[in-house]
């Protein structure tokens, strides 16, 4: 396994991170803990989390994924092997099962934190991260950002204070942001500079290759500032597997369950992967190890966040650590996207 460090911080993390959002749905308790087992024997010391999973966000299934983990850690009593990260849920009509309808404020922050605790069976959190953001930005495929008409965000200040107050009571020890925006990044560190407040180190966001938005604005920032960044859905959900190829819908496949996952679809997102594809075969590679190791090479990346549903899945992700893609190979991949650039928002 390879380590990156994530600056101003003590977090030495695995360039593979494990993705644990289909643990409570798609995979059983059992199957959640023998990835476990599996990703730490491989050197994997980055665990990503949220109390919203699994996904699709259920009331019935809330909080689930957390509490595998705790009962992994429980029984294993390894948790200083693993470095942790969950997140807090903002605002959204998809959510109203988390208190209500979770906000970024103190009230909210607090319990979340409390409860991801309690179910983790840890005393600390090594990373916590902001799922989203308070006010409306776009998100989860929305392209184009839009004014509000009416907003009433909680104001950064407030987000940062409490987290700093978690941060002293040895609650929480870094902190991290997830589906932000360019804006949003520096605003954080603004008022955290100016206020003595936390940095923010992270920032999680999608990020394959069909989705290379991050590059526009926040690559600068982490190159700038000094975070790092956690891709997630590295392969747009299998997308970049190429187990959909030619309207394939593998059964159990998490496009083929829930229809509403349409993210990454597309006819444009269907001929860059026909173009990917062709690349990887081309240079005797696996598409989905490929579109991994793309990731794994890019200057902002701390740890590159798989997920996976099944034992094979998992080993050849994480397999893709070891696999230095060729000048050309990056070349032919940059042709494509210039071709096709970011289908997949």
């Amino acid at each position: 396994m390879k380590y990156r460090e994530i600056p101003q911080t003590d977090l030495n993390v695995s360039l593979i991170g494990l993705g644990t959002m289909t643990w409570g749905e798609q995979n059983t308790e059992t199957e959640g803990h023998e990835q476990m087992d599996y990703a730490v024997e491989r050197g994997v010391n980055f665990f990503d989390t949220a109390e919203m999973y699994p996904v699709p966000p259920m009331a019935e299934t809330a909080n689930e994924t957390e509490r595998i983990i705790g009962t992994w850690f429980a029984d294993r009593k390894n948790r200083d092997q693993v470095i942790l990260a969950t997140k807090v849920a903002g605002p959204g009509p998809h959510i109203t099962h988390i208190r209500g309808g979770s906000r970024l404020n103190r009230e909210h922050i607090t319990q979340a934190v409390e409860g991801s605790l309690k179910r983790l069976q840890t005393d600390y959190i090594d990373l916590y991260q902001l799922h989203w953001p308070d006010r409306p930005v776009p998100l989860f495929g929305t392209r184009d950002y839009s004014p509000p008409k009416e907003s009433d965000p909680v104001p950064i200040e407030e987000t940062l204070r409490v987290l700093a107050d978690l941060i002293a009571e040895g609650k929480i020890r870094h902190i991290g942001l997830s589906n932000e925006t360019p804006w949003g990044a520096m605003k954080f560190l603004q008022v955290a500079e100016s206020q003595g407040l936390p940095r923010m180190v992270t920032i999680q966001n999608s990020y394959s290759l069909l989705n290379r938005t991050f590059d526009s604005g926040l690559s600068e920032v982490c190159e700038e500032e000094g975070m790092r960044s956690l891709p997630y859905s590295p392969l747009a959900f299998g997308r970049l597997s190429g187990k959909y190829r030619n309207g394939a819908k593998p059964e159990g496949a998490r496009i083929t369950l829930w229809e509403r996952f349409a993210r990454y679809n597309g006819p444009s997102s269907d001929a860059a992967i026909e173009e990917y594809f062709r690349i990887a075969d081309e240079a005797g590679l696996d598409l989905a190890q490929m579109s991994l190791a793309w990731i794994n090479q890019r200057h902002h990346v701390a740890s590159n966040l798989i997920g996976a549903t099944t034992m094979e899945q998992l080993k050849a992700n994480i397999d893709s650590v070891d696999i230095e893609l060729p000048g050309e190979v990056r070349k032919a991949i940059d042709t494509v996207h210039h071709r096709y650039p970011n289908p997949c928002p």
